[in-house]
């Protein structure tokens, strides 16, 4: 190697210092996946080199058997790892090597806490990556040469994980990379090659790429190169001959996890478009889980080639969790993103691997509906995107969602769909739900009090993205979906005919006073008419059937979006005595202030908030002072 040239110095990004930290203080107990996270970068480089090459065949120039290589010097005190795949550039070494350029990294951090059981569980959902290397190393040094590029456009970077690394050009006389690792004292049993070579064939034995390490002869010197792992891509073989536990240790691999999977599924289809997949589901959530926009979890093979690691095409968003891989027969090699884009097989691909990770999901909750829970309880929120992504799977998707509901005694408890149609009784039509800002406020809405009177169940949902879910999922095995807050409430059959005639009484003598609160009220509200939703409570809100619910206009607006001022239609109790004492005021200003505040008091139980509080308080306060001087 010539004479390096002048050396720059860099900061990390702020989230890398994070991370640096607690690779050195946190991992002590996981030090050997070290090596299979370097490993795996070096065996992606040179399959993201066999592929380049299918368009470039002078990228591999007269090397063009791949290999990783890992060796140890015990004087040295160093372990080296090598490729000649594809290298970085300057630019790519910076960005790689001192970002962590993912969107999401705040918020992941943010939930460290110093705990060091605790953060390495979230360390394993966030993928430690070359980051990992400081677990044994006090120093790092990087040599990597781009494919294409000169022997003297290479790259040298070092660092002892401190918060800045070093930067500048050396020569390399080979393209690929050597990640060199300064052993730290505690961790000197990884300088032994018999351990190295038990961790390769543990974690690494599967990459059909050849991971070597030094040949000895009979006095220990060393004799050229050997490989240590089997070469043989772990989803070419007969699963009769795959372990459990070979099938954890690769998803560990290539979902950068420290945890075993939930569940798998290994599959070879054969017909009209032949392709393998290997799908995992995890136990714990990713770190950005809910960045839509982030890569997706499967790598795509062609014939055992690797093409991409981010085949969003395979996969739709609703299921990013699943991480895998799928290898095709069909696709050609030099196959593009492009092509991907609208193309038969891989919409075939896609199609299969959908119907076959809801397949996995369905059996879990058929089989183990408390393992079930756990994974509801973790990816739930984006299963929940899935009816309105995915019509072709709704009902299958709908079949797999949970909700709270007015028969469980609380917000852990959960019920499917299948469930409330077993409860429902025979001459119920309808599948009733209401979506609220939170659980409680689901519960204690006025708007149930006639279906807890009647004993009919209501779901309860309460996360953001409930109300746009219910917009998609319209029915379910023919039962449509009402919500109790909007539009007339019509209870079918489940109303007797003595009920009916009461109703349309109360209406008809209720029919001046609403005439009067109207006046009274104004433009504040669409219309006045009796209730048939209350018991209890003197009032209510809903929304008409054809305008946009409460919920839904809190999402348009957390978004951004302008969204048209609702008129509610405001529902009275006539016989609350509250009600009657305020029908029966002669005094049309101090009709107009109740009219007002029990207006306020209802749009507080439907929406949590008012326009102005402020004038709400005065109001109050004002009647509240009338009533004590009386």
């Amino acid at each position: 190697m010539a004479e390096a040239r002048q050396s720059e110095t860099h900061g990390f990004q702020t989230e890398v210092k994070q991370l640096l930290h607690l690779m050195i203080h946190s991992l002590y107990s996981n030090k050997e996946i070290f090596l299979r996270e370097l490993v795996s970068n070096a065996s992606d480089a040179a399959d993201k080199l066999r592929f380049q090459a299918l368009s470039d065949g002078s990228l591999l120039a007269d090397d063009a058997e791949l290999y990783v290589r890992v060796s140890a010097d015990k004087e040295a005190g160093t372990i080296t790892i090598s490729d000649n795949g594809i290298g970085m550039t300057r630019d790519e070494v910076m960005s790689n090597l001192g970002t962590i350029a993912k969107s999401g990294t705040a918020d992941f951090f943010s939930k460290l806490s110093g705990d060091q059981a605790r953060d390495s569980r979230l360390i394993g959902q966030f993928g430690v990556g070359f980051y990992s290397a400081f677990i044994v190393a006090e120093s790092v040094t990087v040599r990597t040469r781009a494919a294409g590029a000169a022997a003297d456009e290479a790259i040298e970077w070092s660092s002892r994980g401190e918060g800045e690394f070093d930067l500048r050009q050396i020569d390399k006389a080979k393209r690929g990379t050597d990640v060199i690792l300064q052993v730290r004292d505690d961790a000197e049993e990884y300088l032994d090659e018999w351990r190295l070579k038990s961790i390769v064939t543990k974690y690494s034995d599967h990459l059909n790429i050849p991971v070597q390490m030094p040949k000895r002869d009979d006095d220990g010197k060393a004799d050229g190169w050997e490989a240590v792992n089997s070469g043989q891509a772990l989803w070419t073989r007969e699963k009769s001959e795959i372990s459990d536990e070979e099938y954890k240790e690769f998803y560990k691999t290539i979902a950068h996890d420290f945890e075993d999977p939930l569940l798998w599924s290994h599959n070879k289809v054969e017909g009209t478009s032949e392709y393998t997949s290997l799908l995992y589901i995890p136990k714990r959530a990713p770190w950005d889980l809910w960045n839509r926009e982030q890569q997706n979890g499967i790598k795509l093979y062609v014939k055992r080639v690797f093409i991409m690691d981010d085949a969003t095409q395979l996969m739709p968003t609703y299921l990013r969790f699943v991480r895998g891989l799928m290898d095709s027969s069909d696709l050609p090699l030099n196959v593009s993103r492009e092509i991907l884009q609208d193309n038969k097989i891989t919409r075939s691909m896609r199609n299969g691997s959908t119907k076959k990770v809801l397949s996995m999901l369905s059996k879990l909750a058929k089989d183990e509906p408390e393992t079930y829970q756990q994974f509801w309880n973790t990816f739930g929120t984006v299963l929940k995107e899935g009816p309105a992504e995915d019509q072709a799977n709704q009902e299958k998707i709908a079949s797999l969602l949970r909700f709270a509901s007015t028969h469980m005694d609380t917000s852990e408890a959960s019920t499917s769909l299948d469930e409330y149609l077993e409860r429902m009784p025979e001459q119920q039509q309808s599948i009733y739900y209401i979506v609220a800002d939170s659980y409680e406020a689901a519960r204690d809405n006025p708007a149930l009090e006639i279906f807890r009177k009647k004993g009919i169940e209501v779901l309860l949902l309460s996360e953001r993205i409930d109300e746009w879910l219910m917009s998609h999922l319209s029915t379910y095995k023919e039962k449509a979906f009402q919500s109790v807050t909007r539009g007339d409430l019509d209870l079918g059959e489940l109303e007797d005919e003595d009920s009916k005639q009461q109703q349309e009484a109360a209406e008809k003598a209720f029919e001046d006073s609403a005439k009067r609160f109207e006046k009274a009220l104004g433009d504040k509200v669409k219309s006045v008419r009796v209730t048939h939703r209350l018991t209890s409570s003197p009032a209510c809100i809903v929304t008409d059937e054809n305008d946009m619910s409460t919920q839904m206009a809190k999402l348009m607006e957390a978004a951004g979006q302008k969204v048209p001022e609702t008129k509610y239609i405001f529902e009275v109790n006539p016989e609350h005595t509250l009600v009657q004492r305020v029908v029966a005021l002669d005094d049309e200003q101090r009709f107009s202030e109740w009219a007002q505040l029990l207006l306020d008091q209802a749009t507080l139980a439907e929406r949590g908030n008012l326009k102005d509080p402020a004038q709400f308080v005065t109001r109050l306060n004002r009647l509240m002072l009338e009533l004590t001087d009386a």
